[in-house]
């Protein structure tokens, strides 16, 4: 496989956490090759810190400008054509990467992407999806922040990209998906949710009708579907209150002798609980219907996080994600 572009250089964090993502990842995959993108002259300095086996799989490759978390995305693309985030999705284009990785400006990654990738036939606009745990396992969830506003075809298309997904790189036989909506019944909802309701109920896809958000968790469905806008400001709620739990825990285990006496013996439960929900074990974030892979991490990602959206993007590629994808949506009908 081709090796995975990295852009060290954007997002919330400094370059060296994305780095130790990098470096953990590789040593989690042998197989595995990374193109450091960024900062040469950091980049080579942090190289010669890894391992001789994990340093060989990894090379650098310069770029002189940073895509900020405050740039405008039009901006990014006619200003910063040497920045780490374009050269990466540059190298998927040339065909040297088999994907890019970046934890930066989610309106920058979207726009650059769709400019130098463009979208697979039957795909008007690419979608963020990711994973979250649920009763039965896992639900996909899309769009996370690609489009802040979507058609009822968008949704349509979206909702057949969420089925391929779960299908067949998840394995799920015949994926039930859901449109998000303010309530189950069929009367409620915004006049773009009802077309979208209507025309998914004419699609093949195994459309259940309008979930609610807590069914992002119940295992009613395997897809939830619904705009970027809609689906950011539930991403950003679900962070919090994983975070609001953990430390309120940690604060009442503390609060007394008995709390930590408490709090010691329940501690391989909480923590096996806690793995389960980890944010940080779900980064990454396909940008699907893009015409290459894209992944995109949290901007706030640890070492350990970027290396699961490294993981994510090298999966994403060893299915064939892009391939898959346009093929599917071939068979379907939906390219003409």
């Amino acid at each position: 496989m081709l090796p995975i572009a990295i852009d060290v250089m954007s997002g919330d964090n400094e370059p060296r956490e994305y780095v130790a993502g990098a470096r953990r990842a590789l040593a989690d995959d042998p197989q595995l090759r990374l193109l450091l993108v960024g900062d040469a002259a950091l980049l080579n300095a942090a190289l010669a810190e890894f391992p001789a086996a994990a340093g060989a799989r990894a090379e650098i490759v310069g770029a002189s400008q940073v895509v900020s978390m405050e740039e405008k995305p039009r901006e990014a693309i006619r200003r910063k054509k040497d920045s780490s985030m374009r050269v990466a999705i540059d190298l998927v284009h040339q065909g040297r990467a088999a994907a890019a990785v970046s934890a930066g400006n989610t309106g920058a990654l979207t726009a650059i992407g769709h400019f130098v990738l463009k979208t697979v036939p039957g795909v008007e606009r690419a979608a963020i999806i990711s994973a979250f745990p649920s009763a039965n396992g896992l639900t996909q969830m899309l769009d996370l922040g690609a489009n802040t506003k979507a058609t009822a075809e968008q949704l349509r298309q979206f909702a057949a990209m969420g089925d391929i997904i779960a299908r067949d790189v998840y394995g799920v036989a015949t994926p039930r998906i859901g449109l998000l909506n303010i309530g189950e019944e069929e009367m409620k909802g915004h006049e773009i949710v009802q077309q979208a309701h209507a025309l998914l109920q004419r699609s093949a896809l195994n459309y259940v009708g309008f979930v609610e958000g807590d069914d992002i968790f119940s295992g009613k469905v395997d897809v939830v579907v619904t705009d970027g806008f809609t689906g950011n400001v539930a991403l950003k709620s679900i962070e919090g209150v994983a975070g609001l739990i953990g430390n309120r825990l940690r604060q009442e285990f503390q609060a007394t002798f008995l709390s930590r006496i408490a709090g010691l013996i329940a501690r391989p439960v909480l923590r096996r609980a806690a793995a389960s929900i980890d944010p940080g074990r779900y980064n990454g974030a396909c940008m699907v219907g893009l015409g290459g892979i894209v992944v995109k991490s949290h901007g706030r990602a640890d070492g350990v996080a970027f290396a699961r959206a490294i993981a994510t993007a090298s999966l994403a590629a060893r299915r064939g994600l892009t391939a898959h994808i346009a093929q599917a949506l071939q068979a379907q009908g939906m390219t003409s």
